[in-house]
């Protein structure tokens, strides 16, 4: 019984090569369609963003493992996934070119306070999209907002013309805990000269 129950779990259906070859046949994919489709499904999670990965992801399960659920058979399928991110990622580090050919360049969506209406069509990005990453960053308005780059990773770079409302607050607070430090060596200097 054991040994049946043994040869269930890591008998694998299928040969070695495939169960190799179709997990990176599919990372290489959906590598390329996020690419085409662009840096904004992974600047911003909507939930119909979400909707689409996580659908993705059951719909391309079957690709990946074929007819085999053995435990072999998916330890085979997570190491070919984690190889070939393994080796992408050095192929990006190694070569900028296949970089800015794989993740793409930046985008800058605003410049001077003004909103880049081409880049951000080509992003698909709204005005509403915009502006709300924009109040993440401590800013209140689009006009304070000097330049926001949309990185290939589908990070944001903002830059305000003055510093937001955050870095204001910041810098209030440490300039009072600058005088407090001041304030305390003095009172031990009082204290040491008695």
């Amino acid at each position: 019984m054991f040994h049946a129950m043994m040869q269930s779990m890591f008998h694998m259906q299928l040969p070695w090569l495939e169960k190799i070859l179709r997990p990176v046949i599919v990372y290489l994919f959906l590598v390329l369609l996020l690419r085409v489709f662009g840096k904004r499904e992974l600047a911003q999670l909507n939930p119909f963003d979400l909707v689409v990965l996580l659908s993705l992801s059951n719909t391309v399960q079957n690709a990946m493992i074929g007819d085999d659920n053995s435990v072999s058979g998916g330890l085979v399928g997570a190491f070919s996934l984690l190889a070939i991110n393994w080796l992408v990622v050095r192929l990006l580090y190694y070569s900028p070119r296949a970089e800015r050919v794989i993740t793409g360049r930046e985008r800058v969506l605003v410049r001077g306070g003004r909103m880049d209406h081409k880049a951000m069509a080509a992003e698909l990005i709204t005005e509403e999209e915009l502006l709300s990453v924009v109040r993440k960053q401590g800013f209140d308005q689009m006009g304070d907002v000097q330049m926001c780059v949309l990185e290939p990773n589908g990070s944001f770079y903002i830059s305000g013309k003055q510093p937001s409302s955050g870095d204001k607050q910041h810098s209030e607070v440490m300039a009072r805990l600058d005088a407090l430090q001041a304030d305390i060596a003095a009172v031990k200097r009082r204290v040491a000269q008695q």
